[in-house]
């Protein structure tokens, strides 16, 4: 199952969501103002990003600028509890599911969480559909 963290007001989320719906595929949405985070979902947020805290958090907000806030420095308890109490911090949108992880809306990554075999069946479409210049007669 696709899960989406979201916030009210965020134009990404928006076409997040409008990209799952017109592809059919179910999904959890989890407002991140509405629905409190535990610390076991935003630890595994952090083990599922790269680059932890980096990927998931972003340092120009409100609360990290004004607050000097030094995430690097945080223990992770320490980080899991900011983030919980400050959860704004947080980019969006967060999606993900079992194989696939992706922060904020990119119109080409968020193909991968096309079922495997729905993307094969369009690669095969978009290679059946070349002429001699590249584009579809």
């Amino acid at each position: 199952m696709i899960v989406v963290y979201t916030s009210p007001g965020c134009a990404s989320c928006r076409k997040v969501k409008a990209w799952l719906k017109e592809n059919k595929l179910p999904y959890i949405e989890k407002n991140i103002f509405n629905i409190a985070l535990n610390p076991t979902e935003v630890k595994y947020l952090l083990q599922r990003s790269e680059n932890g805290a980096e990927d998931i958090i972003s340092k120009r907000s409100k609360i990290i600028q004004e607050g000097k806030i030094d995430i690097e420095q945080l223990s992770i308890g320490k980080l899991v509890d900011f983030v919980i109490a400050n959860p704004s911090v947080l980019r969006r949108p967060i999606i993900l599911n079992d194989r696939v992880f992706q922060i904020g809306y990119d119109a080409e990554e968020i193909a991968a969480f096309l079922p495997e075999n729905f993307r094969k069946a369009e690669i095969r479409d978009d290679e059946e559909c070349q002429d001699e210049e590249g584009g579809c007669a």
